[in-house]
Protein backbone atom coordinates (compact mmCIF):
# COMPACT_ATOMS: atom_id res chain seq x y z
CA UNK A 1 0.00 0.00 0.00
CA UNK A 2 1.32 3.45 -0.94
CA UNK A 3 2.33 5.58 2.06
CA UNK A 4 0.86 9.07 2.42
CA UNK A 5 3.18 12.11 2.50
CA UNK A 6 3.79 13.35 6.05
CA UNK A 7 5.00 16.96 6.48
CA UNK A 8 5.99 16.26 10.08
CA UNK A 9 8.39 13.47 9.16
CA UNK A 10 12.08 14.11 9.71
CA UNK A 11 14.07 13.82 6.48
CA UNK A 12 17.82 13.63 5.87
CA UNK A 13 19.67 16.82 5.03
CA UNK A 14 19.69 17.27 1.25
CA UNK A 15 16.40 15.43 0.80
CA UNK A 16 14.45 18.25 2.45
CA UNK A 17 13.71 20.10 -0.80
CA UNK A 18 12.35 16.97 -2.50
CA UNK A 19 10.24 16.19 0.54
CA UNK A 20 8.80 19.74 0.57
CA UNK A 21 7.94 19.61 -3.11
CA UNK A 22 6.24 16.23 -2.75
CA UNK A 23 4.11 17.44 0.17
CA UNK A 24 3.37 20.86 -1.34
CA UNK A 25 2.03 19.30 -4.52
CA UNK A 26 -0.15 16.82 -2.65
CA UNK A 27 -3.70 18.16 -2.43
CA UNK A 28 -4.65 15.76 0.34
CA UNK A 29 -1.68 16.76 2.48
CA UNK A 30 -2.39 20.48 2.09
CA UNK A 31 -6.01 19.91 3.12
CA UNK A 32 -5.04 18.07 6.30
CA UNK A 33 -1.91 19.89 7.46
CA UNK A 34 -1.32 23.60 8.10
CA UNK A 35 2.40 23.12 7.43
CA UNK A 36 1.67 21.42 4.09
CA UNK A 37 -0.74 24.23 3.19
CA UNK A 38 1.99 26.78 3.92
CA UNK A 39 4.51 24.82 1.85
CA UNK A 40 1.99 24.80 -1.01
CA UNK A 41 1.56 28.59 -0.76
CA UNK A 42 5.32 29.05 -0.70
CA UNK A 43 5.85 26.87 -3.77
CA UNK A 44 2.86 27.68 -5.96
CA UNK A 45 1.58 31.09 -4.84
CA UNK A 46 4.89 32.77 -4.05
CA UNK A 47 6.97 30.86 -6.59
CA UNK A 48 9.75 29.97 -4.14
CA UNK A 49 12.13 27.02 -4.39
CA UNK A 50 12.99 25.11 -1.19
CA UNK A 51 16.58 24.52 -2.29
CA UNK A 52 17.26 28.07 -3.53
CA UNK A 53 20.21 29.93 -1.95
CA UNK A 54 19.42 31.78 1.28
CA UNK A 55 17.83 35.20 0.69
CA UNK A 56 18.79 37.78 3.28
CA UNK A 57 16.29 40.47 2.29
CA UNK A 58 16.49 43.69 4.31
CA UNK A 59 15.00 47.15 4.07
CA UNK A 60 17.15 50.26 4.49
CA UNK A 61 17.40 52.36 7.65
CA UNK A 62 14.99 55.05 6.42
CA UNK A 63 12.28 52.51 5.59
CA UNK A 64 12.85 50.76 8.92
CA UNK A 65 12.48 54.04 10.83
CA UNK A 66 9.24 54.77 8.97
CA UNK A 67 7.80 51.38 9.85
CA UNK A 68 8.81 51.78 13.46
CA UNK A 69 7.03 55.14 13.59
CA UNK A 70 3.81 53.55 12.33
CA UNK A 71 3.92 51.01 15.14
CA UNK A 72 5.30 53.47 17.70
CA UNK A 73 2.85 52.95 20.56
CA UNK A 74 2.92 49.17 20.25
CA UNK A 75 6.72 49.14 20.13
CA UNK A 76 6.87 51.17 23.34
CA UNK A 77 4.32 48.96 25.09
CA UNK A 78 6.05 45.77 23.96
CA UNK A 79 9.45 46.78 25.34
CA UNK A 80 8.98 45.57 28.95
CA UNK A 81 7.30 42.37 27.75
CA UNK A 82 10.17 41.62 25.38
CA UNK A 83 12.67 42.39 28.14
CA UNK A 84 10.99 39.85 30.43
CA UNK A 85 10.96 37.22 27.69
CA UNK A 86 14.64 37.86 26.99
CA UNK A 87 15.48 37.54 30.69
CA UNK A 88 13.79 34.13 30.86
CA UNK A 89 14.62 32.70 27.42
CA UNK A 90 17.86 34.42 26.44
CA UNK A 91 19.97 31.94 28.40
CA UNK A 92 18.34 29.16 26.38
CA UNK A 93 19.71 30.74 23.21
CA UNK A 94 16.47 32.34 22.09
CA UNK A 95 16.05 35.63 20.24
CA UNK A 96 12.93 37.77 20.82
CA UNK A 97 11.57 39.68 17.82
CA UNK A 98 8.68 42.02 17.12
CA UNK A 99 7.64 42.29 13.47
CA UNK A 100 5.03 44.27 11.58
CA UNK A 101 2.40 42.75 9.30
CA UNK A 102 4.83 42.92 6.39
CA UNK A 103 7.12 40.49 8.20
CA UNK A 104 9.79 43.13 8.82
CA UNK A 105 11.72 42.78 12.08
CA UNK A 106 11.31 46.10 13.91
CA UNK A 107 12.88 45.22 17.26
CA UNK A 108 14.72 42.27 18.79
CA UNK A 109 16.53 40.98 21.84
CA UNK A 110 19.29 38.40 21.38
CA UNK A 111 21.79 36.79 23.76
CA UNK A 112 25.23 38.27 23.22
CA UNK A 113 26.84 34.88 22.76
CA UNK A 114 24.47 34.02 19.89
CA UNK A 115 24.20 37.48 18.27
CA UNK A 116 26.52 36.65 15.37
CA UNK A 117 24.53 33.50 14.61
CA UNK A 118 21.20 35.36 14.57
CA UNK A 119 22.60 38.14 12.40
CA UNK A 120 23.93 35.63 9.87
CA UNK A 121 20.57 33.84 9.86
CA UNK A 122 18.85 37.13 9.05
CA UNK A 123 16.97 37.35 12.34
CA UNK A 124 17.73 41.01 12.91
CA UNK A 125 16.18 44.46 12.54
CA UNK A 126 15.15 45.30 9.00
CA UNK A 127 15.04 41.69 7.79
CA UNK A 128 12.02 40.52 5.77
CA UNK A 129 10.48 37.31 7.12
CA UNK A 130 7.21 37.38 5.19
CA UNK A 131 6.03 34.07 3.80
CA UNK A 132 6.35 35.52 0.28
CA UNK A 133 10.08 36.06 0.85
CA UNK A 134 11.16 33.22 3.15
CA UNK A 135 8.42 30.64 2.70
CA UNK A 136 7.08 28.81 5.73
CA UNK A 137 8.47 30.33 8.94
CA UNK A 138 7.23 31.37 12.38
CA UNK A 139 6.76 35.03 11.46
CA UNK A 140 5.42 34.92 7.90
CA UNK A 141 3.13 31.94 8.47
CA UNK A 142 1.78 33.53 11.65
CA UNK A 143 0.89 36.60 9.57
CA UNK A 144 -0.68 34.54 6.80
CA UNK A 145 -2.85 32.50 9.19
CA UNK A 146 -3.30 35.04 12.03
CA UNK A 147 -2.74 32.39 14.68
CA UNK A 148 -0.01 31.09 16.98
CA UNK A 149 2.39 28.88 15.03
CA UNK A 150 5.48 26.83 15.80
CA UNK A 151 7.76 25.99 12.87
CA UNK A 152 10.22 23.41 14.12
CA UNK A 153 13.49 23.08 12.19
CA UNK A 154 12.73 21.06 9.00
CA UNK A 155 9.13 22.28 8.97
CA UNK A 156 10.60 25.42 7.39
CA UNK A 157 10.21 25.69 3.63
CA UNK A 158 13.78 26.63 2.76
CA UNK A 159 16.71 24.26 3.27
CA UNK A 160 18.73 27.14 4.70
CA UNK A 161 16.18 27.85 7.45
CA UNK A 162 15.95 24.33 8.84
CA UNK A 163 18.65 25.10 11.43
CA UNK A 164 16.16 27.20 13.42
CA UNK A 165 12.92 26.84 15.33
CA UNK A 166 10.48 29.77 15.31
CA UNK A 167 7.43 30.36 17.49
CA UNK A 168 5.23 33.28 16.45
CA UNK A 169 2.08 34.77 18.01
CA UNK A 170 -0.17 37.45 16.49
CA UNK A 171 -0.80 40.78 18.23
CA UNK A 172 -4.04 42.56 17.33
CA UNK A 173 -4.68 46.29 17.66
CA UNK A 174 -7.59 48.15 19.30
CA UNK A 175 -9.69 47.65 16.15
CA UNK A 176 -9.24 43.88 16.19
CA UNK A 177 -6.87 43.98 13.20
CA UNK A 178 -3.52 42.19 13.01
CA UNK A 179 -0.84 44.74 13.90
CA UNK A 180 2.31 42.78 14.74
CA UNK A 181 3.86 39.38 15.41
CA UNK A 182 5.83 38.50 18.52
CA UNK A 183 8.34 35.77 17.71
CA UNK A 184 10.86 33.72 19.64
CA UNK A 185 13.47 31.94 17.52
CA UNK A 186 16.31 29.58 18.32
CA UNK A 187 19.18 28.32 16.17
CA UNK A 188 20.33 25.72 18.69
CA UNK A 189 20.07 22.07 17.72
CA UNK A 190 19.36 20.95 21.30
CA UNK A 191 15.94 22.65 21.41
CA UNK A 192 13.44 19.80 21.62
CA UNK A 193 9.89 19.93 20.26
CA UNK A 194 8.26 19.63 23.72
CA UNK A 195 10.33 22.59 24.94
CA UNK A 196 9.40 24.52 21.78
CA UNK A 197 5.73 23.88 22.59
CA UNK A 198 6.20 25.34 26.08
CA UNK A 199 7.96 28.39 24.64
CA UNK A 200 5.13 28.84 22.14
CA UNK A 201 2.62 29.07 24.99
CA UNK A 202 4.81 31.64 26.73
CA UNK A 203 5.01 33.68 23.52
CA UNK A 204 1.23 33.52 23.09
CA UNK A 205 0.68 34.76 26.65
CA UNK A 206 3.16 37.59 26.11
CA UNK A 207 1.46 38.62 22.85
CA UNK A 208 -1.91 38.76 24.65
CA UNK A 209 -0.35 40.95 27.33
CA UNK A 210 0.95 43.40 24.72
CA UNK A 211 -2.46 43.40 23.05
CA UNK A 212 -4.30 44.13 26.33
CA UNK A 213 -1.84 46.85 27.37
CA UNK A 214 -2.07 48.45 23.93
CA UNK A 215 -5.89 48.40 24.01
CA UNK A 216 -5.99 50.12 27.40
CA UNK A 217 -3.48 52.71 26.20
CA UNK A 218 -5.50 53.39 23.03
CA UNK A 219 -8.61 54.00 25.14
CA UNK A 220 -6.93 55.83 28.01
CA UNK A 221 -9.49 57.80 30.01
CA UNK A 222 -12.34 55.42 29.14
CA UNK A 223 -13.76 52.74 31.39
CA UNK A 224 -12.30 49.32 30.54
CA UNK A 225 -14.74 46.47 31.17
CA UNK A 226 -13.80 42.80 31.07
CA UNK A 227 -16.41 40.63 29.37
CA UNK A 228 -17.11 36.96 29.75
CA UNK A 229 -14.76 34.53 28.04
CA UNK A 230 -11.91 32.16 28.81
CA UNK A 231 -9.31 34.52 27.35
CA UNK A 232 -7.64 31.73 25.38
CA UNK A 233 -7.65 33.95 22.28
CA UNK A 234 -6.78 37.13 24.15
CA UNK A 235 -8.22 39.49 26.74
CA UNK A 236 -11.98 40.06 26.41
CA UNK A 237 -11.97 43.82 26.96
CA UNK A 238 -14.41 46.62 26.10
CA UNK A 239 -13.93 50.40 26.23
CA UNK A 240 -17.02 52.21 27.60
CA UNK A 241 -17.37 56.00 27.53
CA UNK A 242 -19.03 58.34 30.02
CA UNK A 243 -22.41 57.86 28.34
CA UNK A 244 -22.22 54.11 28.97
CA UNK A 245 -21.70 53.45 25.26
CA UNK A 246 -19.25 50.79 24.09
CA UNK A 247 -16.77 52.44 21.75
CA UNK A 248 -14.16 49.69 21.36
CA UNK A 249 -13.38 46.03 21.92
CA UNK A 250 -10.42 43.70 21.59
CA UNK A 251 -10.44 41.03 18.89
CA UNK A 252 -11.19 38.34 21.47
CA UNK A 253 -14.15 40.39 22.76
CA UNK A 254 -15.50 40.84 19.23
CA UNK A 255 -15.29 37.09 18.66
CA UNK A 256 -16.81 36.18 22.03
CA UNK A 257 -19.77 38.54 21.52
CA UNK A 258 -20.17 38.00 17.75
CA UNK A 259 -19.45 41.63 16.88
CA UNK A 260 -18.73 42.27 13.20
CA UNK A 261 -16.39 44.77 11.61
CA UNK A 262 -18.99 47.55 11.61
CA UNK A 263 -20.09 46.99 15.20
CA UNK A 264 -18.54 50.22 16.46
CA UNK A 265 -19.37 52.53 13.57
CA UNK A 266 -22.19 53.70 15.84
CA UNK A 267 -21.55 53.17 19.59
CA UNK A 268 -24.06 50.91 21.34
CA UNK A 269 -25.24 50.88 24.97
CA UNK A 270 -23.16 48.56 27.13
CA UNK A 271 -26.29 46.76 28.35
CA UNK A 272 -27.26 45.88 24.78
CA UNK A 273 -23.91 44.21 24.10
CA UNK A 274 -23.59 42.48 27.47
CA UNK A 275 -27.20 41.29 27.29
CA UNK A 276 -28.22 42.73 30.66
CA UNK A 277 -30.39 45.63 29.48
CA UNK A 278 -34.06 45.73 30.46
CA UNK A 279 -36.24 46.92 27.60
CA UNK A 280 -38.79 48.08 30.14
CA UNK A 281 -36.16 50.52 31.34
CA UNK A 282 -35.80 52.34 28.04
CA UNK A 283 -37.03 55.94 27.84
CA UNK A 284 -36.57 59.36 29.38
CA UNK A 285 -38.15 58.41 32.71
CA UNK A 286 -35.86 55.42 33.01
CA UNK A 287 -32.80 57.53 32.16
CA UNK A 288 -33.82 60.18 34.71
CA UNK A 289 -34.41 57.51 37.35
CA UNK A 290 -30.92 56.12 36.80
CA UNK A 291 -29.31 59.57 37.02
CA UNK A 292 -31.13 60.41 40.24
CA UNK A 293 -30.06 57.10 41.77
CA UNK A 294 -26.45 57.70 40.74
CA UNK A 295 -26.39 61.21 42.15
CA UNK A 296 -27.86 60.05 45.47
CA UNK A 297 -25.41 57.13 45.63
CA UNK A 298 -22.43 59.40 44.92
CA UNK A 299 -23.63 61.72 47.70
CA UNK A 300 -23.94 58.79 50.13
CA UNK A 301 -27.65 59.50 50.56
CA UNK A 302 -27.21 63.20 51.32
CA UNK A 303 -30.18 64.69 49.43
CA UNK A 304 -28.90 68.27 49.59
CA UNK A 305 -25.54 67.26 48.11
CA UNK A 306 -27.24 65.13 45.44
CA UNK A 307 -29.48 68.05 44.46
CA UNK A 308 -26.47 70.37 44.18
CA UNK A 309 -24.66 67.87 41.98
CA UNK A 310 -27.71 67.70 39.71
CA UNK A 311 -28.07 71.47 39.62
CA UNK A 312 -31.59 71.48 41.10
CA UNK A 313 -33.14 72.35 44.43
CA UNK A 314 -33.77 69.73 47.08
CA UNK A 315 -37.54 70.31 46.71
CA UNK A 316 -37.30 69.65 42.97
CA UNK A 317 -35.30 66.50 43.67
CA UNK A 318 -38.02 65.22 46.01
CA UNK A 319 -40.78 66.03 43.49
CA UNK A 320 -38.99 64.16 40.71
CA UNK A 321 -38.32 61.19 42.99
CA UNK A 322 -41.99 61.11 43.92
CA UNK A 323 -43.06 61.25 40.25
CA UNK A 324 -40.70 58.41 39.33
CA UNK A 325 -41.73 56.28 42.29
CA UNK A 326 -38.38 56.46 44.05
CA UNK A 327 -38.33 56.06 47.81
CA UNK A 328 -36.81 58.88 49.86
CA UNK A 329 -35.49 56.38 52.44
Amino acid sequence: MESKPDPSATVPTGAHADHVRQIALSRSAAAKSAIAASWARSLTTHGLAPDAPHRDVRIDEAALAERRDVLGRMLAISNPVMDRLHASLGLAGCSILLCDTGGIVLDQRAPGSDEKMFRSAGLWQGADWSEATQGTNGIGTCIAEERVVTIYRDQHFHDSNTVMTCMGAPVFDEHGELAAVLDVSSCRSDLTQPFATLIAQTVADAARQIEADHFQSAFAGQRIVRGQGDGQRGAVLFAVNGDDLVIGATRAARQAYNLGQGAFATPRPAGDIFGDSDQRGVGLDSAERRELKRAIARADGNMAAAARALGISRATLYRRMDRLGLSTD
